[in-house]
């Protein structure tokens, strides 16, 4: 009888292992480590920029993702170089990433010509459409996606208001940021606005010597950057 009741035991214990056989394999599949590439266009020591990525890790783990348990952040901070940021976009591509974050449209750019087949989903970018990283806002296209900035339209906006604020402003120097592919677009819609509102918009380039021509370090003309 002794037997026969172990014998029984051992085989409902037996019955209750094979049946959490799936649960624990679909565990195991779930806890799979998943990667993540995150490009930023921020020093590494740039208080916004270490503020962004303790907002993202922090709601990723309020959704289950906790940065070396399921899923692992590589981050590459390429500042404002763009040869840093070329470099870095090809360096996160070949960890061969789940999908890529990119913040600002100076990592955008870098990581799409090294790269058609990775997800990247971006933010801190002004009109993706005029730069010609997704075909359209209500279908993008192609392997990229994220969250519009504003569009080329505002440097209109932004030269109504400076014109509100300094009535007598004629002269304006837009300060473009190299690599940029917004930048020109941010310079067309202003300098298309600028002779309706009286000024003459002039850009200049970060790094960029003033000609001896043009404003002078102390020239007091207003500039906005972009």
């Amino acid at each position: 009888m002794a037997s026969h009741i172990e014998r029984r035991k051992f085989l409902a214990t037996l019955g209750g292992a094979a049946a959490a056989w799936p649960l624990a394999a679909h565990t195991q599949q779930r806890e799979r480590m998943r990667r993540i590439g995150l490009l930023m266009t921020y020093p590494a020591d740039d208080p916004v920029g270490q503020a962004r990525l303790l907002a993202l890790a922090q709601e990723l783990a309020q959704l289950g993702w906790t940065d070396g348990r399921n899923v692992r952040i590589d981050v590459r901070w390429g500042g404002v170089d763009p040869e840093r940021i070329r470099s870095y976009a090809a360096e996160l591509i070949a960890l061969a990433p789940d999908v890529i974050v990119a913040t600002g449209s100076a990592a955008v750019g870098p990581l799409l010509q090294a790269t058609r087949a990775v997800p990247i989903v971006f933010v801190q970018v002004a009109e993706p459409v005029g730069a010609g990283f997704v075909e359209t806002l209500p279908r993008p296209g192609g392997n990229v996606t994220g969250f519009m900035l504003y569009e080329y339209g505002i440097g209109t906006k932004w030269l109504e208001l400076l014109k509100e604020i300094a009535p007598g402003v004629t002269r304006v120097a837009l300060l473009q940021a190299p690599g940029l592919p917004s930048g020109p677009g941010h310079f067309g819609a202003m300098q298309g606005s600028a002779p309706s509102l009286g000024v003459e918009v002039r850009p200049i380039r970060v790094g960029e010597r003033a000609s001896s021509t043009g404003p002078s370090r102390h020239s007091r003309i207003p500039r906005m950057a972009v």
